[in-house]
């Protein structure tokens, strides 16, 4: 009997994940089928390594300095404001570098095929490569190259990849969407005082002209500003709560974590530790529904 777990996007909310793994793994409930889309991409793909433990010190690790620090701005190449590859290059030093049928769980990152609209499972190939097509937020990250085709974030077709595990051969289908609080915006906290305003204008003036400009469109010149970055994410997440309603009532797995992960912003990666436990809070609520699942597709028939 598998269990399949199917890890929604939500950018920073995504950190839920690894308090939903960790939880349904003590449970003696750890998933053997994942399929996850943008940072659900990241952080099944890590558990799919065995590479969890890296991946969620790192989370836990990171303040505001050191997200902005993983944007590489785009200067000129187009597509999108930030490249994508520093965050590559990260993931690929905290989780290793993988083929994905040699991992020790079946997985797939979800992607959207950028001409056709059409939804995209990456199931071979380099598993970073993968996660990088997979959160190819629109506007915000470059998209990128395979096989020919250009691949966006996968949260545009299919947000809760429910029909990617069943696919794969799960018997019972966990899904973990990440729905967006009423503040849909990009910023990080909004600034409480005058101090952060100033802090938030000190670390956007380490960047270079012409950085700074492209910088400025994606944080704002103080975190409650309008910018390019937070209205196209807004949208998106717009977007994103209604395709989720829709595929998982086409698509309904048999248990749905719920959780309040909203109140988390997009962009605040820095609030792993939040993430984490809201995650696991919500899975234990869970538990009972899914040990009667899986008692009930054992028995025979």
């Amino acid at each position: 009997m598998r269990i399949g777990i199917a890890l929604g996007g939500g950018g920073a909310r995504g950190w839920a994940h690894i308090g939903v793994l960790r939880t349904l793994i003590e449970a003696g409930f750890a998933p053997e089928v994942v399929a996850g889309t943008s940072m659900g991409a990241i952080v099944g793909g890590a558990y799919a390594a065995g590479r969890l433990d890296a991946l969620e010190s790192f989370a836990r690790g990171l303040d505001r300095k050191a997200v902005w620090r993983l944007a590489d701005l785009n200067l000129g190449a187009g597509g999108g404001l930030v490249l994508g590859e520093r965050v590559s290059t990260t993931l690929r030093e905290v989780v290793g570098k993988f083929d994905i049928r040699a991992l020790e769980k079946k997985f797939a990152a979800v992607a959207t095929e950028l001409g056709t609209g059409h939804e995209v499972w990456l199931s071979d190939g380099d598993l970073v490569a993968a996660m990088r097509a997979s959160y190819s937020l629109p506007a915000i990250f470059v998209p990128v190259r395979r096989d020919e085709r250009v691949l966006i974030d996968g949260g545009i077709t299919n947000p809760v990849p429910v029909s990617a595990c069943r696919a794969m051969g799960a018997h019972v289908v966990v899904a973990v969407p990440l729905p967006a609080g009423p503040a849909t915006g990009a910023r990080f906290s909004p600034p409480a005082v005058a101090a952060e305003r100033s802090a938030w204008r000190k670390a956007l003036a380490a960047f270079r002209e012409p950085e700074r400009f492209v910088a400025a469109q994606l944080f704002g010149d103080t975190p409650d500003t309008l910018t390019t970055a937070s209205v196209s994410v807004g949208a998106l997440n717009i977007l994103l709560d209604r395709m989720t309603r829709v595929r998982l009532a086409s698509d309904p797995p048999d248990v749905t974590v719920t959780s309040e992960i909203g109140s988390i912003a997009l962009l605040e990666f820095d609030r792993a530790a939040d993430a984490i436990r809201i995650g696991a809070e919500a899975t234990k609520r869970v538990l009972p529904e899914i040990e009667a699942l899986v008692r009930a597709t054992a028995k025979p028939h």
